[in-house]
């Protein structure tokens, strides 16, 4: 398919030899294609010229005609095509796409049945005590509801039936809930006695038993058990496996037009190793990381960890990640009003304010940005609130573009602050529209129309939306995103609320100079504009006019990061 239009040496036009020209000729040229530039001084143009790593010219295909030698330059010949700058992926899990590659798929089981069915096939071909893991699962999505189920959940009976001498770690679609099966509880000493953990819940039936589903902090109680199992192998071993599961989401990434990712929060230590693999120049997606860690270990390592476009602006960290809330999903969403559908609960402040309040001084001291997840209009509100009180004290917030990752559910009062506080709302537009099928059972219809993933009230009240998926959380692919964001459309047919939709320019934005502002990043990428990264993606039909319904035909041709072509379709 790509071999038809790219890689043809244009002799029309008469393009100079390198013996006559003054100037050293385009590396690479793309034209007869239809390229925005999200530059408004350029418009929309034809062709595009790149030298080195950068753009170098824009114009019609007459005015790069002349950047074209005989020899040196490739030329790409678009047919129509679109190009836009390359997607920056807004928020996801970069180690986290590439090991959920590497266990389970739970995301297309259509009940708990056939998520039983796939644990007992995994624990037939393994060791005894080997860990079987999976993620993906939700079960507001699934085709029925679980036999026993406690708050719409399964129990673990099945589960541990299916694998009684392996133990079983399924991670919730959101990865803001544990599934575990009564080896893996075994394994950790949790019963009926063991208490809930601050900002966790264990799921227990009527008896008081547990069910085997660990909300957020809860998680760690069993989870600690393979993390130490984990932790006793070489520092080799692990290393390679960390290596395997970075170069997996690499791939995938690149395949679905993604140039940059930033990363929603790793450790100290996974950093350094993202860190060496740009430095030998194994990365082909550009690195933007948030560092995760605990105030302490912040306070000791922070100053040390920033980097600024190492490796040709290949890795970069300069923002720090804290959660104050779970998941709807999961029902960990920190709400001012309880659940419609579990008046019992308003959800989990997985972290103090107060412990968040201390990682805005440090993040202050040590010009870091703060990248808080909120999801509840509770967890919103007090975030915002925590930083009007710091910028009262460091100085107001546009120029330190503070973050909230995925500001799902807002209360009204609070979606104006954003703007007045310079604070970025972070989201995920795919969100949306997965979500639709519990939200309003979760919010009740009046709550979720007035503050539930509300792009089109931000937007107005000039505050900077950019996207990405959560990925794993969902597919990392920048198209169902799109569509999402300017459809508003479920799998159904119905739309959530759609007057809240974003036109398609500002959908394309959040996925590229807006989401380069949030990343301070705006004069190196994000539009097609000389002088920055030659970061570009070719598609096979324009997504800012094909008809909606075709919207999810739209597939990467090719992308190019730094000038160099690193994917291209077959």
């Amino acid at each position: 398919m790509f071999q038809a239009l790219c890689t043809a040496v244009l002799l029309a036009l008469a393009p100079l030899p390198a013996a006559q020209r003054d100037t050293p000729p385009a590396d690479l040229v793309l034209r007869g294609g239809k390229i925005v530039t999200l530059d408004d001084d350029f418009g929309t143009v034809e062709a595009l010229a790149v030298r080195g790593d950068r753009i170098a010219a824009l114009g019609s295909d007459e005015e790069i005609a002349p950047w074209i030698d005989t020899e040196a330059t490739r030329v790409i010949e678009l047919e129509g095509r679109l190009v836009v700058p390359g997607f920056i992926e807004g928020h996801g899990h970069f180690t986290g796409l590439g090991r959920a590659r590497q266990m389970l798929d739970l995301s297309r089981a259509s009940n708990w049945d056939e998520i039983v069915a796939m644990v007992a096939d995994a624990a037939a071909h393994a060791e005894p005590g080997v860990w079987i893991l999976g993620r993906g699962w939700h079960q507001e999505k699934w085709d029925r509801r679980p036999e026993g189920a406690v708050e719409g959940f399964p129990t673990h009976r099945a589960l541990s039936a299916a694998s009684p001498d392996n133990p079983v770690c399924l991670t919730h679609a959101s990865g803001h809930a544990c599934f575990f099966n009564a080896k893996a509880m075994e394994l950790a000493g949790v019963d009926a006695s063991t208490e809930d953990p601050e900002g966790g819940e264990i799921l227990t039936d009527e008896s008081g038993v547990p069910t085997g589903v660990f909300r957020e902090r809860a998680m760690e109680l069993v989870a600690r058990v393979y993390a130490e199992e984990q932790a006793a192998r070489s520092p080799e071993q692990l290393e390679a496996d960390l290596r395997r599961a970075i170069q997996i989401a690499d791939a995938e990434c690149l395949s679905k037009g993604i140039t940059s990712f930033q990363d929603a929060g790793s450790s100290f230590e996974t950093l350094a190793v993202m860190r060496k693999m740009a430095v030998e120049g194994e990365l082909g997606v550009r690195l933007w990381a948030m560092v995760r860690a605990e105030n302490d270990e912040l306070r000791r390592r922070l100053a040390e960890i920033r980097t600024i476009g190492l490796a040709e602006n290949h890795f970069t960290v300069r923002a720090v990640k804290r959660s104050i809330d779970g998941a709807l999903g999961s029902r960990g969403a920190w709400l001012l009003a309880p659940y419609a559908d579990a008046p019992n609960t308003s959800g989990l402040e997985t972290s103090s304010v107060e412990s968040i309040t201390e990682t805005a001084r440090i993040c202050a001291a040590n010009d870091f940005q703060l990248c808080v997840h909120a999801i509840g209009d509770r967890a919103n509100r007090e975030t915002l609130d925590l930083f009007e009180r710091v910028f009262e004290k460091v100085g107001r917030g546009k120029g330190r573009r503070w973050r909230i990752e995925h500001a799902q559910h807002l209360a009204p009062s609070d979606i104006g602050r954003f703007a007045e506080l310079g604070v970025i709302a972070s989201m995920q537009t795919i969100h949306c529209t997965s979500d639709a099928p519990y939200v309003l059972a979760r919010l009740g219809a009046e709550r979720a129309e007035a503050g539930a993933y509300v792009w089109r009230k931000l937007l107005d009240s000039g505050t900077v939306v950019s996207n990405g998926t959560d990925t794993p959380v969902e597919d990392v692919d920048p198209i169902p995103c799109f569509t999402a964001a300017v459809t508003r459309r479920c799998k159904d047919g119905t739309r959530f609320f759609p007057s809240q939709r974003m036109t398609r320019m500002e959908a394309l934005r959040s996925y590229t100079l807006d989401a380069a502002y949030a990343a301070f990043e705006e004069d190196l990428k994000g539009s097609l504009t000389p002088g920055k990264l030659a970061d570009i993606v070719i598609l096979s039909q324009d997504l800012l006019t094909v008809p909606e319904d075709r919207l999810l035909e739209t597939s990467v041709v090719a992308t190019i990061v730094g000038g160099r072509v690193v994917w291209e379709a077959e």
